[in-house]
């Protein structure tokens, strides 16, 4: 049974609205993982075979996970190390929590760092053709050239402008500036695939995405549709635990949270609607995408070396969609790595009473740090570090947090804690399925996926 946190808990600033938080969890969810990684992912493991297992797997096995993660957050209105360290009384299933919450608080600090150095890439492309316009030809090559000086300078001030945002604070910083960035996002995106379909060879693509290869379906295509799933989600690395913390008890948690899933895999959708007809444009246009056997020929910068090109090649109108493109990105990249700082900044602040300010700067510093080891030793680190924090790290967190909500949290106090939002929920459809699946069918089929990688 969990302890009694409700006269310890301090007294949280949470979000002004459930709107507020749907825009800034979603704002969590959407990122990189839906533009960046997902449509290369699509395009490298058969196109519409990865998209439909990516679906299903987000509906499946990420929505019920996130319910749990929100549920835990909202019920010890704790940061993430505190909340799942008191979800029992017992000192040894204590100590397990507490090293798995710090665990999952060190994850999302090194996905910060990849993140940094890959939204340092949106900023160079983005920055580059203005600073061209000044006359600067050479730094704004300088800012696209993928060195380790200018990887370096970007990677920080991404995380300088992460900070300038954490700071504020949940209200004045995370929702203010996801509620003015997540429309914006959505407007860039519907525009850019509309332009995008016109052009010719958009079609062969749009093919590759919609109609599937079930031949393509092995264990590393569910192992690596699960990891982006829970990647693109902010899943198992405590971002969800510590947003449903501040989430207002009166919310209907399993709507608010499909709410959260859906528009997460809605935006995924269109990120891929947009860019894997781009890859088959530039292909079209002569640019090589694929290599002799079928991989990409570099899925970790492949945006950044495929699309420019096809926006030289589209005049004077590349350049408009050029500018447009990155600057979706790096909203997109930002509205996610806000929440990335947030957890181990509640933990610092909530475990050790540091001001915001202080843990936010600490916080900040250790990543850039990290940051500048992998910039610099980087074909040795980036690859690495990727594939440990989103393939393996969050799933068997995630599998660890469905073990705690299903086990550690009694069938009344979940009951409770989802009544407070939705007093019909006991007779419903959700809540004779969700107990369950989220303490014994989740745990299952994670275990499973993750073991079966490991065997093919």
């Amino acid at each position: 049974m969990p302890s009694d946190t409700s006269t310890a808990s301090p007294i949280r600033t949470g979000f002004s609205s459930r709107l507020g938080f749907v825009l800034a969890a979603a704002g969590s969810a959407v990122g990189l993982g839906n533009i960046w990684s997902f449509p290369t992912q699509v395009a490298e493991n058969g196109g519409a075979a990865f998209v439909l297992v990516y679906l299903l797997l987000s509906l499946g096995l990420a929505y019920p996970v996130l319910v749990a993660e929100l549920m835990i957050g909202r019920y010890q209105q704790r940061d993430p190390v505190t909340a799942l360290e008191q979800l029992s009384n017992k000192p040894s299933t204590q100590l397990f929590t507490r090293i798995t919450g710090i665990t999952a608080v060190f994850f999302v600090c090194l996905i910060f760092c990849f993140y940094s150095i890959v939204s340092g890439w949106l900023l160079g492309f983005t920055l580059s053709p203005i600073i061209r316009t000044l006359g600067l030809d050479g730094i704004s090559q300088w800012l696209t050239s993928f060195s380790p000086s200018s990887n370096w300078f970007l990677a920080t001030l991404f995380i300088a402008l992460t900070y300038s945002v954490v700071v504020g604070g949940v209200k004045k910083g995370i929702e203010r500036w996801s509620s003015r960035l997540m429309p914006l996002l959505i407007l860039l995106l519907v525009g850019l695939i509309l332009s995008m379909l016109k052009q010719d060879g958009a079609m062969v693509g749009l093919q590759h995405y919609l109609l599937p290869d079930f031949n393509r379906i092995n264990g590393q295509l569910v192992m690596s549709a699960l990891g982006q799933s829970f990647f693109s989600m902010s899943l198992g690395v405590g971002v969800m635990i510590v947003y449903g913390s501040y989430l207002n008890r009166g919310a209907n948690l399993p709507v608010t949270a499909l709410q959260v899933c859906l528009m997460d895999t809605g935006i995924a959708f269109l990120a891929g609607l947009l860019i894997v007809p781009a890859l088959f444009v530039a292909q079209h246009s002569g640019i090589t995408i694929f290599t002799a056997d079928g991989l990409l020929i570099s899925s970790d910068t492949l945006v950044f070396q495929v699309l420019p090109a096809l926006f030289n090649n589209m005049g004077i109108s590349g350049s408009i969609v050029a500018l447009a493109f990155f600057t979706l990105m790096t909203i997109a990249a930002l509205t996610s790595s806000i929440s990335m700082l947030e957890a181990p900044v509640a933990s610092l602040t909530e475990r050790l009473g540091m001001t915001r300010r202080n843990a936010t700067l600490v916080i900040s510093v250790m990543v850039m740090l990290l940051t500048t080891i992998v910039v610099f030793n980087f074909e040795q680190l980036f690859s690495l570090i990727v594939t440990l924090t989103t393939q393996y790290a969050q799933p068997i967190n995630s599998l660890l947090f469905c073990l705690f909500a299903g086990w550690l949290i009694g069938r009344n106090e979940k009951l409770k804690e989802i009544r407070n939002g939705w007093p019909e929920a006991e007779h419903s459809l959700f809540w004779k399925i969700w107990p369950w699946y989220i303490k014994v069918v989740c745990p299952v089929l994670i275990t499973a996926i993750i073991v079966y990688s490991f065997s093919s």
